[in-house]
């Protein structure tokens, strides 16, 4: 996708500082279009411009193209995944899967749920979606990373596979509600007892 990357951190040259306030109501009104249940594929630059009260040009100054606006606007949506501690393995386990498939902007539910069904069906939404959760998959990857250095985990564990075994169970609760009685606030903590009693040193 040639568009991919985002320009808000592209250098700029001297001349007037960028307007922070111009910024947020681009993301806004991208994230708002969206909520209100604009298709990204017809979703154009000039509604984006129009919503947010900015001509086109203040947009194409900072990001390259569409997706990569969508993409910055998505990652906001989505907001800063929680610093690990680092005192233990299960503590930032439970503290990164807690934000697994919660979300506390009202509209990343209406927006996130029109665009996974494209992501297999579509592969610019398949790499805007990987854009989108490889931050969060680093923090976890890195934790559990630093668990096999410090022996806290096994030396041979599969990274990959035990990233899919931690995250599985909280996406498919919190995003398709699957078992009603499953407890939402202690599912974090159980999910990651579970799997570490495959994947601690013994």
């Amino acid at each position: 996708m040639s568009d991919m990357t985002s320009q808000a951190d592209a250098p700029r040259s001297p001349g007037r500082p960028r307007s922070t306030r111009a910024d947020e109501a681009i993301i806004e009104a991208t994230l708002d279009l969206l909520a209100e249940g604009a298709k990204i594929e017809t979703l154009s630059i000039e509604a984006i411009a129009s919503r947010a009260g900015v001509g086109k040009a203040t947009i194409y100054r900072r990001w390259s193209g569409k997706d990569a606006l969508l993409r910055d606007a998505l990652v906001n949506l989505k907001g800063t995944p929680p610093t690990p501690i680092g005192r233990s393995v299960r503590e930032d386990l439970v503290l990164l899967l807690g934000v697994v498939g919660r979300n506390t902007d009202p509209r990343s539910e209406k927006i996130m749920s029109c665009l996974l069904p494209e992501v297999n069906r579509n592969q610019d939404r398949y790499e805007l979606y990987q854009g989108i959760v490889e931050p969060r998959r680093a923090r976890l990857r890195e934790v559990l990373e630093r668990g096999i250095r410090t022996g806290e985990l096994r030396a041979d564990l599969d990274v990959e596979l035990a990233m899919a075994l931690l995250t599985g169970p909280m996406l498919i609760q919190r995003v398709l509600r699957w078992h009603p009685e499953l407890d939402d606030d202690a599912l974090p903590e159980r999910v990651v007892d579970g799997v570490l009693e495959g994947i601690r040193a013994r």
